[in-house]
């Protein structure tokens, strides 16, 4: 594939070869040959097997857990094609780690999002293709140009498949308020009614109180999040609904962390079905029956297409 003289070569790291692959096949495109390797005193090792001289280079790697190593992995990555000459590195994170270190919380904090920033650019990093940043104004820590894809519509497109014609039995809802844009994105492009659930503490080591702002009596929920850690807000708000005479709750998030007590609390709460990109692979012991789990490559497949032939990102917004 060439459009502008340069060809475009696809790469990977460890943490992203089945999606990194995916994305390969939907372009139509062989795998970049590279080699991630760890020296016995734990120091990364990286060797490009192609030539990348005056390439359009794409690197996809999601820096998630162990996600100091994988954002090595990526840093390294990009130092060996800025000194082989490439034309332009792209760092394709699907899951982008310390998103949530985005602001000082209380005295002293370091803001560490910014610093990855720094870290990606300084590397060689021309440009950055992600998704669902947990906090969108991240784009603003980068001096290059950030395309920031949405996870809603590959999870609304499967939600609508699903409930067409039967919209009126649903309500979407946002576990906490720091999700209800999402969620209000989410509900239109359904066709449901939005609800939120707002949890506070009425004192000091009481435990939080649940309350439902909308109706969801008689319904069936669909709560929506960008990302599930120890999946305490998502089991405690589908429990909430439920409380709250829901038929049935379902929940829909783009990046799997599930960390520390996250599957436990999953089997144990009320959830019907759990949906979820694959920004993060999961191991086979981490997918449980009532997950599905949706493909990102084709979407991040086509944004690397218009990156790479200088066509604006947005129409995959809509």
């Amino acid at each position: 594939m060439s459009f502008h003289g340069k060809d475009i070569k696809i790469f990977c790291g460890s943490a992203s070869q089945k999606a990194a692959e995916q994305i390969a096949q939907c372009l139509g495109l062989p795998m970049g040959k590279s080699e991630v390797s760890t020296f016995s005193d734990g120091e990364i090792s990286v060797s490009i097997y192609d030539s990348v001289r005056g390439s359009d280079c794409f690197i996809v790697q999601s820096t998630c857990a162990p996600v100091n190593h994988n954002l090595m992995e990526l840093l390294i990555m990009m130092d060996a094609m800025k000194r082989a000459s490439a034309a332009r590195i792209t760092a394709v994170i699907p899951y982008f780690g310390y998103a949530r270190q985005d602001r000082k919380a209380k005295a002293h904090d370091p803001i560490t999002a910014k610093l990855v920033a720094d870290l990606l650019t300084a590397a060689g990093a021309n440009r950055v293709l992600t998704m669902d940043l947990h906090a969108a104004q991240i784009q603003g820590f980068f001096n290059i140009p950030v395309d920031h894809l949405l996870g809603v519509p590959v999870l609304a497109s499967y939600i609508k498949s699903r409930i067409a014609g039967h919209e009126d039995e649903y309500v979407v809802v946002s576990p906490d308020l720091g999700s209800v844009t999402r969620a209000r994105n989410f509900a239109e492009r359904v066709g449901c009614k939005l609800a939120i659930v707002d949890k506070r503490r009425q004192k000091a080591n009481v435990c939080e109180v649940m309350n439902v702002i909308g109706d969801v009596s008689g319904k069936k929920v669909i709560l929506v999040d960008d990302m599930i850690d120890t999946a305490g807000t998502l089991c405690n708000a589908a429990k909430a609904i439920m409380e709250n005479g829901a038929k049935e709750v379902s929940a829909c998030a783009t990046h799997a962390v599930l960390s520390g007590p996250a599957l436990d609390r999953i089997k144990a709460s009320p959830m019907k079905e759990l949906v979820l990109l694959d920004t993060i692979p999961l191991s086979e012991d981490k997918i449980l029956p009532n997950m599905t789990i949706l493909p990102v490559a084709p979407l991040f497949a086509e944004a690397i297409e218009r990156i790479y032939q200088d066509k604006p990102v947005s129409p995959l917004f809509r």
